[in-house]
């Protein structure tokens, strides 16, 4: 199975067809080429953290709305970002940040998108496109940030339950 990215600006039930195939074949990357033992360790060591998953979901907020979407310049923390230096400055800056200080910037970003998407037609295009220089649709990006958030929330799950036994819904 193939693992292809889905059109930018297809109508809904090929959007949702083509999110969900893309998922099957990334579970299917992910199990690639391992035997029993890998296939049955628990958990890998990681770098990830809850407070990089939290300033990482505020960036993916407001770059794909804001940015992409509406064509909006960065806003700080993500403009003065030394992307150049560090492609996961989100993740790896994280630590540094008051745990309450990233509790807000994710939900300011998601109350941005919130108030930026209030009566938008899911067919509206993005200002920004894509490698190939498609616009997106919002019905696209909004499919995107569900992934993207769904994904993560299981990596949330993993690392809560590490850290304290509680496990997510």
């Amino acid at each position: 199975m193939d693992r292809i990215d889905p059109q930018p600006a297809a109508n809904e039930r090929t959007t949702l067809l083509k999110f969900l195939d893309y998922h099957r074949a990334t579970l299917l990357i992910k199990v690639d080429g391992l035997g029993a033992a890998d296939m049955n360790q628990p958990i890998a060591t990681s770098t990830l953290t809850l407070s990089g998953l939290l300033k990482h979901l505020a960036l993916v907020e407001d770059d794909w709305i804001q940015v992409r979407f509406l064509g909006l310049a960065e806003e700080e923390p993500w403009a003065s970002a030394p992307w150049d230096d560090d492609r996961d400055w989100e993740f790896n800056s994280a630590q540094f940040d008051d745990p309450n200080a990233l509790r807000s910037l994710y939900q300011a970003a998601c109350e941005r998108t919130r108030s930026a998407l209030v009566d938008t037609d899911l067919e509206t295009l993005s200002v920004g496109t894509d490698r190939d220089g498609q616009q997106w649709n919002l019905r696209w990006i909004l499919t995107h940030l569900i992934e993207e958030t769904a994904r993560h929330n299981g990596h949330a799950d993993l690392l809560r339950e590490a850290i304290d036994g509680i496990v997510g819904e």
